[in-house]
């Protein structure tokens, strides 16, 4: 497909000003779809008598959004990669803006359904914001902003939930999506004014089947682990629902390993790096949702438990916010660590962190004050993790395949999430008291679910401590040289791999076929020049000084 020519390590760096705007866009634009999560959880009590439908249909409301993002976050990534980043990121903020005006006119369930579903299918936002860093912004810049971005996921639910309880509380419910759809105008509008197309694009044919299998295994999987609780885990539709998402994995499985063209480089992901991150990712995703399942009902339970501080969801929201805003600090930390001793290392330094503060939430939860100390706690390890997720992603797979892969990433954190909610509300479903009439979750059940949490940080960092260790660059170590033969327009891009298959660095050539590749490991390399979508050569490299290295394409007669 053709494109404009891509930045590349050659290219003079777009001035610290455009690139703090294109930052500070992509943020926000994060933020604004992480709302989406949190936004109706101040009317989810009174969804039945708004809707007039029953609390297990209503239920669909928050379980429709899942679904809807489980399957529109790997499509989107790869579309991105394919087609334009900003062009699907555009695509992802429409949708957004469709429905919240579509819950903003309902009155009834299935308008409010299609509208929540909607909203699930701007998840992919996140993924693509951080690809269009990778590709426009210098390296120096790349680590704290990608962190940045991938915070945002936490900060938009933790400041969503004060925002929507305050309306919900002081206006007609209507008025909480009118507010998402006028935010999703705006970022629409910031990312039409500010952020450039990636000309960094594959091209090629989409895997119709390989997205149609893999959203069936998905929804299949998600359906089953969410309705589970409702339904029985041992009713045969759980169970059907359970095998069903197997067979048909494994089925998309083979697909994809002969697709010449897959939605999921299933080679690329089995990297142990990428692998190992993902893994990782799933269990931090099961460990940081349980404090968004705790914390609120510990804060909102009545006084006459004797451990619940009997505050309003105001308040129980307030004292969530602050964990977003530690998030959004801790995202320079995280890229300073990354930079100067691996992203590696900084996702240990997370897990630990969240660990330490599920210890702290486990033995101190008599006040208000020690829930938002504890919260504070978790909400650092959090961001810090957050920030190292894409930078361990991005280092191991080659440029044109970046927003795929982040955006796999992100599932993977997001099957983690929905996984939490299900185990603990089997706990919490276990573990009860009686408060008259009514039936709540003991002291002791929330005391399970945190260390379960704490317990879920200790194996994400018990899995990270598997990961490569970062080799070190020697000191001007470079290969740079310029791709002839491509055809017309097409876009090119070298990677370097190590010998153990992971990627070194990757970069697009430019309009003249120029490339260089900085800060690589003094060891035997091998180039690969990908004119996409298909392989054409590959060259390989001596370890050294800086060298310089031409790629004929032209002379390829015979390989693919």
């Amino acid at each position: 497909m053709p494109s404009a020519p891509a930045r590349h390590a050659g290219d003079p760096a777009p001035p610290v000003a455009r690139t703090g705007r294109v930052v500070a866009v992509l943020a926000f634009t994060g933020i604004v779809v992480s709302l989406m999560q949190t936004l109706i959880i101040p009317l989810v009590p009174e969804l039945p008598g708004l809707l007039g439908a029953s609390s297990a249909d209503t239920a669909w409301a928050i379980t429709a959004t899942l679904l809807a993002a489980a399957v529109a976050t790997p499509t989107v990534g790869r579309l991105g990669d394919m087609y334009g980043k900003r062009r699907m990121l555009l695509v992802s903020v429409v949708l957004l803006i469709a429905g919240s005006v579509t819950c903003g006119l309902s009155s009834s369930l299935v308008p409010m359904i299609v509208g929540r579903a909607l909203q699930g299918l701007a998840s992919g936002v996140i993924p693509l914001g951080i690809s269009i860093m990778r590709d426009e912004l210098p390296a120096e810049r790349l680590g704290s902003a990608t962190a940045m971005m991938s915070a945002s996921l936490g900060v938009g639910g933790a400041l969503g939930l004060p925002a929507a309880a305050l309306i919900a509380e002081n206006a007609d419910w209507h008025v909480l999506f009118w507010t998402a759809a006028g935010l999703g105008v705006v970022a629409f509008l910031l990312v039409v004014s500010f952020v450039p197309e990636s000309s960094v694009r594959t091209g090629g044919r989409f895997d119709l089947p390989g997205a149609l299998g893999l959203s069936v295994a998905l929804l299949c999987l998600l359906l089953a682990i969410s309705k589970g609780a409702d339904w029985g885990w041992g009713d045969g539709l759980t169970i059907g629902l359970f095998v069903a998402a197997v067979v048909v994995l494994l089925v998309w499985g083979r697909w994809e390993l002969r697709a010449r063209e897959p939605l999921v480089d299933l080679r690329t992901t089995a990297r142990r790096q990428v692998l190992l991150t993902n893994i990782a990712s799933v269990v931090f995703g099961f460990a940081m949702f349980a404090m968004s399942l705790v914390l609120p009902q510990l804060l909102q339970l009545p006084t006459a438990t004797g451990f619940g501080l009997g505050q309003s969801m105001l308040v129980a929201g307030l004292v969530m916010a602050p964990s977003g805003l530690v998030m959004m600090a801790t995202a320079p930390v995280s890229a300073k660590i990354s930079r100067t001793r691996g992203p590696k290392v900084t996702l240990m330094l997370g897990a630990l962190v969240v660990a330490i503060g599920y210890g702290l939430d486990i033995v101190l939860m008599g006040e208000v004050w020690q829930l938002l100390i504890a919260s504070c706690v978790i909400g650092a390890g959090i961001g810090l993790s957050y920030g190292a997720m894409p930078a361990l992603i991005m280092s191991a797979v080659p440029v044109s395949e970046t927003a795929s892969a982040n955006s796999l990433n992100t599932l993977m954190r997001s099957i983690g999430t929905s996984t939490s909610s299900a185990v603990a509300g089997v706990v919490l479903a276990q573990m009860t008291v009686s408060l008259g009439p009514v039936t709540v979750p003991s002291q002791d059940g929330f005391r399970v679910v945190l260390a379960i949490g704490a317990g879920a940080a200790l194996v994400a960092l018990f899995v990270a401590a598997f990961l490569p260790t970062r080799r070190r660059a020697a000191a001007g170590r470079s290969v740079s040289g310029t791709v002839r033969g491509a055809s017309g327009a097409a876009v090119v891009t070298v990677t370097a791999h190590r010998a153990d298959g992971s990627v070194a660095a990757s970069a697009a050539a430019g309009s003249d076929g120029g490339f260089a590749l900085a800060a690589l490991p003094a060891e035997p390399l091998t180039l690969v020049a990908v004119e996409h979508p298909a392989v054409h050569e590959t060259v390989s490299v001596g370890a050294g000084a800086t060298q310089r290295h031409d790629i004929d394409l032209g002379a390829r007669e015979g390989r693919a």
